[in-house]
């Protein structure tokens, strides 16, 4: 407990930084093991290598999917059991934490970071104007919506069980992969371009475009934490706002209670008056900041212990039958 209490704001972006390139790092390594299974699947590799669950993070539309077979049937999809566990575990901490995977555990947040820190040391950083920026917004909510429409309200139960038995959807993590080491002309046009754009405005993707951070960020809503800027101290510096990844104005505000707060802390971390910027929770009492990236933390390894403990982690279709479907997974189409 004291260490919470004597942890500094100024070192927010400094563990923030740390974690974020923590889980990158282990998004590399599991996705190289995950790399290595498939190519044991083609025959390329002699020596197995176990597949990797933790890949199932990269197919949030699954877990959405399996997370309405979970609430309707009680049925815990058995194909891709991970999908649906890190799928409620960001769920759970959007509730809780705000917008707490965007600011401090996704690897596109981070790679985002990165360019933005890049462009701005080249000065290429334009802050888009309100009318240009409020449509771009609303981008995120309708892909959102429109994902919303297919698998909540229109995709049915006998559809989802129907699916889920697919070959396309058993190896979607392997059609996953192929997206990055097969991409086709088009991805590369679409993604050079966020790229591009992403050195002129400032998490381009994460802003404008990301239908997960839009769900996590109407779900973050509801969560009884929030920053307070006491405007009695407030000196009008304006570092809080330049610095603010989802360049909310949080200077011109009392509470920040946007759902495009991504509880970074870096406005607090900025702050030069101590206790103008401030971490409360519903009532207006004041927490130390530091345990929201604590709470994270112990939120989404905690659903992993469950999920390993309980068998809701590993897939359980048969290894011969992935290895099968791996190799058919370059010629397989969504049905």
């Amino acid at each position: 407990m004291s260490l919470i209490k004597s942890f500094k704001p100024c070192h927010i972006t400094t563990l923030r930084t740390t974690i974020q390139a923590l889980f990158t790092l282990f998004c590399l390594y599991f996705g190289w093991q995950f790399y290595q299974f498939y190519l044991w699947c083609l025959g390329e590799r002699a020596s197995f290598v176990p597949r990797p669950a933790a890949v199932e993070a990269f197919l949030p539309i699954s877990g959405l999917v399996n997370l309405k077979q979970l609430i309707i049937t009680g049925v815990y999809d058995p194909i891709h059991p991970a999908s649906l566990t890190i799928f409620m575990a960001v769920l759970l901490i959007a509730l809780l934490l705000r917008k707490g995977f965007c600011g401090w555990i996704c690897p596109v947040g981070f790679t985002s970071n990165l360019v933005e820190k890049l462009a701005q040391r080249l000065g290429l950083l334009y802050r888009l104007p309100d009318w240009l920026s409020y449509p771009l917004l609303s981008l995120k909510y309708l892909l959102l919506g429109f994902f919303f429409y297919i698998i909540v309200i229109k995709m049915s139960m006998a559809a989802i069980e129907q699916f889920s038995k697919t070959p396309y959807n058993i190896a979607s993590d392997a059609k996953m992969l192929l997206f990055f080491l097969q991409p086709t002309t088009t991805t590369l046009w679409v993604m050079g371009f966020l790229v591009l754009v992403s050195f002129f405005s400032r998490n381009f993707w994460c802003r404008f475009l990301c239908p997960y951070g839009a769900l996590l960020g109407i779900l973050a809503l509801a969560s009884p934490l929030r920053i307070n800027r006491d405007a009695e101290k407030c000196i009008d510096c304006q570092k809080c706002t330049k610095i603010c990844p989802a360049s909310i104005t949080v200077a011109s505000k009392k509470n920040i209670l946007s759902p495009d707060c991504i509880g970074c802390g870096e406005c607090i971390g900025v702050c030069p008056k101590e206790d103008c910027l401030s971490l409360q929770i519903w009532g207006g009492t004041k927490i130390p900041f530091l345990i929201l990236p604590l709470a994270m933390l112990l939120i989404l390894f905690a659903f992993y212990g469950w999920a390993v403990f309980t068998g809701h982690w590993q897939s359980q279709v048969p290894l011969p039958v992935l290895k099968q479907y791996f190799q058919m997974a370059a010629e397989l189409g969504h049905p």
